[in-house]
């Protein structure tokens, strides 16, 4: 998916492992990662959300398209966004990209740790970001959102009206929180006080393909997604059943 070129256009693909990159791998397909190329049509410079399991076709992709990698958003700091070790699968991401493009990483301050101890990287290849914090790329403008639940320092970017929620918020779903680092009680707030707050007609984009569609609009969310729904925090603990979902 591509759109650019309207007045306050930006350049916006969706891209999906085992079925754009990573084609041939024996475990990514499996995982049905979403990554995405975010540019400025001026400068032709771009983000790329999430690299990870075959950085250079997606660094390929963005030059074909015409635009240079400046710079990589990082939802959250598991390895299947941005490589590490998988259970005993090793995943490329991050450091890869390093070696392919001059990009710092924008990850959010509460798991720059985590993200340095799964993929090796260095310090002074991370911004630290907050919640509110903006990034600006020509017409290109990134609002991030601290959503912490799944990952302490777990984030959305939201572009214009398009909510990029990795592992936060899916179609008809949301992630976990079973994982160490998790928090039931911080993802409920997330969803429901967050999220859940953002103009209806906001696009979402996730972090996995687990839903019945690429993407959904909140207004969809809300009346269709249970976890968006829930009323009180006592009644989403009684839905975790323990955190395990």
């Amino acid at each position: 998916m591509s759109d650019e070129g309207r007045e306050g256009g930006i350049y916006f693909r969706q891209l999906l492992a085992g079925e754009h990159v990573a084609v041939v791998h024996p475990v990514a397909g499996q995982l049905a990662n979403f990554m995405y190329l975010l540019g400025d049509p001026d400068s032709r410079k771009a983000l790329v959300v999430d690299p990870a399991w075959d950085v250079a076709s997606l660094v390929k992709i963005g030059r074909d398209d015409g635009y240079e990698i400046a710079g990589a958003l990082i939802t959250h700091y598991h390895p299947d966004h941005v490589g590490g070790d998988l259970f005993g699968t090793p995943v490329e991401g991050v450091a890869r990209l390093l070696e392919e493009a001059e990009a710092p990483l924008y990850v959010n301050k509460h798991d720059a740790e985590g993200l340095k101890l799964v993929t090796g990287v260095s310090d002074s290849d991370l911004r630290r970001v907050d919640d509110g914090d903006t990034l600006n790329l020509g017409a290109l403008a990134v609002r991030f959102l601290h959503t912490p639940g799944h990952t302490p320092g777990s984030q959305c970017f939201l572009i214009g009206n398009r909510l990029v929620a990795g592992d936060t918020l899916f179609v008809q779903g949301c992630g976990r929180v079973d994982l160490p680092g998790g928090d039931p009680d911080q993802m409920y707030y997330s969803l429901t006080q967050k999220l859940a707050k953002l103009p209806p007609e906001t696009v979402l984009y996730p972090g996995h393909h687990y839903g019945p569609s690429e993407t959904s609009t909140l207004a969809e969310e809300l009346r269709h997604n249970a976890y968006l729904r829930i009323r009180s925090l006592d009644d989403w603990r009684k839905l975790m059943g323990g955190g395990l979902f």
